[in-house]
């Protein structure tokens, strides 16, 4: 052994030089087979583990990005966890009894092994193996550490195949790659957004992107026809398990286009992202959805855009109490009010009743029933109502405090609209429509939630969103997504008299409840554009200061276009069956929106926010 003080490492033979063969070494720890047996390699790596075999010799796990081969090297030999070395050696198949299945590289060994130390370590702040739970602050504050670990070198690695995986579709559909600016004006999106002092005009301001929306209609109005771009957004809003700070987006606008056209590019560059997940782990990707009854396709078997399962937003909320549907639950809420059109129960007497059949739910406590209860009432309903459906198929009892207060008819009727059978628990709400469809969707997520990593992968679009989302304090509606959302076609006419109806040639993209992107198609026509201003009571004067760059363009020809945005960070979690997109971002924050590793946000000197126009704090 020993310390390597200069270069020189070049003049080792290269036998059988792989790929990633450099001046330092032949071959990847992780690509050694016994097709290799007999070759001399030159291995560099990190010492994973140390194992002594007797007296006068040790085993070296060596472990690089491709993965961990075990190096039998002289006992004398000074070598530790996470040092850094290079190891000489000639490729051996193991003695019979000692291989490892659970090894790629388990059939074989080094031996005559020669190691040089290119440099020492401290002791790891936490181990490195997968069968060791460590915190995530620890995790977090050493970085760096970390992704050394296999899980996230996994995941890491396929987070770059699958956004080359939709490089590749964007590219291959005509799209051209245009990235957009960073520093950049307010734009009307519904986050706060970053700030940026200007050291050249004290006072003034620029704000990092939330997103490249109007950057690319302008590339629209400037002809380009079809761009995207892997951009990188920033939202200055809380943190949770499926939400950054900064975040990673596939960003794509079109011309001359209706939303079948979005969705089919989409779709297309989504579904290879998971085709190229798949190679690696072996899922399936269900691109028909539908209550649990379809047949699932590999995501390679993608054609037109109706091969995803499409639902209107309000067939959605109908369908499922939520726009972001988890189609891997088994079920759909169904209607009731014809059930109960004429009962003398007061608990029905509602404008709408809706129901969900939770199929085996009869075993639930009575704890556990009451705690249903209690969920419903604290997400807005007034009650609810639960039938545990016993007996037999030819002699079904209901089981629930409202059973005895129920008809024969009615009870046929319940049992038949809810399609349940013995075992199953039949729960309805009597309410609102959205109040008694959301809260009935949400027990049906906390009944059927299951890990990301289960179930498959089930698409879905949700189309037709409302234009406006509920009315401000001064009764003026409000702009469900941004102002410049396409009303539908047939609504137009209605946009000064019922707005709150309208619907908008918006859509999400949906993977296992998680809202994967959204998109429309954008107002192109200064005469629509005018009547939405109007309708959310921007005055002209207002439009013009806040989007009068954007309004002057479209003066000069804009085309029809729309486009979307798929959230990266959520793709890739979802494809590696993490419940927390952190586990698939390099350098992530914290909850808090601190990062451990480096101590941001820190505070300025004050040179520096003098440069910039800005007072230090008190106190500072």
């Amino acid at each position: 052994m020993s310390d390597e003080t200069a270069p020189g490492v070049a003049t080792v033979p290269a036998v059988g030089v792989a790929p990633a063969a450099t001046a330092m070494r032949t071959h990847l720890c992780g690509e050694l087979r016994a097709a290799h047996d007999g070759q001399q390699v030159r291995l560099c790596g990190w010492v994973a583990r140390r194992r002594e075999h007797g007296e006068h010799l040790a085993f070296v796990d060596l472990r690089d990005r491709s993965g961990l081969v075990q190096c039998v090297v002289d006992g004398s030999v000074d070598v530790r966890t996470e040092w850094v070395v290079a190891v000489d050696g000639t490729v051996r198949r193991r003695p019979e009894g000692t291989r490892n299945p659970d090894l790629p590289t388990g059939d074989v060994e080094l031996g005559d092994c020669t190691v040089t130390v290119l440099n020492r370590a401290d002791t790891p702040p936490f181990p490195l193996d997968e069968r060791t739970e460590t915190d995530e602050a620890a995790r977090l504050r050493f970085r760096y550490v970390d992704i050394r670990r296999a899980r996230m070198q996994r995941n890491l690695r396929l987070r770059a195949a699958m956004v080359a995986a939709m490089r590749r579709a964007m590219d291959e559909q005509g799209f051209c790659e245009v990235e957009t600016p960073l520093l950049w004006t307010p734009t009307p999106e519904g986050a706060r957004e970053f700030a940026v002092p200007s050291r050249l005009h004290h006072g003034d301001f620029y704000v990092l992107p939330q997103s490249p929306q109007i950057a690319k209609q302008l590339l629209m109005v400037g002809g380009f026809d079809r761009y995207y771009q892997v951009a990188r957004c920033l939202r200055d809003e809380d943190l949770r398990a499926d939400r950054q700070f900064e975040f990673t987006q596939l960003d794509l606008e079109m011309s001359f286009v209706e939303p079948a056209d979005v969705h089919a590019a989409v779709s297309r560059a989504v579904t290879a992202a998971l085709a190229a997940a798949e190679a690696g782990d072996g899922s399936s990707v269900d691109l028909a959805g539908g209550d649990g009854a379809a047949p699932r396709r590999s995501a390679e078997a993608l054609g037109a855009d109706g091969d995803v399962l499409t639902l209107t937003w309000r067939e959605a909320m109908d369908r499922y109490g939520t726009d972001k549907p988890d189609l891997r639950i088994p079920g759909a809420l169904v209607d009731l009010s014809p059930v109960f059109a004429g009962s003398e129960v007061r608990a029905f007497q509602a404008p709408v009743v809706k129901g969900l059949c939770h199929p085996g739910g009869a075993a639930l406590g009575r704890n556990r029933l009451d705690g249903l209860v209690d969920r419903a009432k604290q997400l807005g309903a007034k009650g609810l109502a639960w039938f545990k459906v016993a007996g037999s198929a030819g002699d079904v009892l209901l089981e629930s405090p409202l059973a005895k207060f129920l008809s024969d008819a009615e009870r046929d009727a319940l049992l038949a609209a809810a399609g349940a059978v013995p075992g199953d628990l039949v729960l309805a709400v009597a309410d609102e429509w959205r109040t008694a469809c959301e809260v009935l969707g949400a027990l049906r997520l906390e009944l059927g939630r299951m890990p990301v990593s289960e179930g498959g992968r089930r698409l879905c679009w949700v189309t037709e969103f409302p234009l406006f989302d509920g009315v401000d304090e001064d009764g003026r509606p409000a702009a469900a997504h941004h102002p410049f959302t396409m009303p539908h076609p047939e609504d137009l006419d209605r946009l000064e008299s019922d707005p709150l109806s309208v619907r908008s040639l918006a859509y999400d993209l949906v993977l296992n409840g998680w809202e994967l992107g959204s998109g429309s198609i954008r107002v192109h026509r200064e005469d629509v554009q005018r009547r939405i201003f109007d309708a959310l009571g921007i005055a002209p004067d207002e439009a013009e200061a806040r989007f009068g760059f954007l309004l002057g363009a479209f003066r000069y020809g804009a085309p029809p276009h729309g486009g979307f945005a798929v959230g990266v960070d959520r793709l890739v979690a979802l494809a590696a069956g993490e419940e927390n997109i952190r586990e698939v971002i390099a350098f992530p924050k914290t909850q808090s929106g601190t990062d451990l590793m480096t101590g941001a946000p820190n505070p300025l000197d004050p040179r520096q926010l003098r440069e910039l126009g800005l007072a230090p704090r008190p106190g500072r």
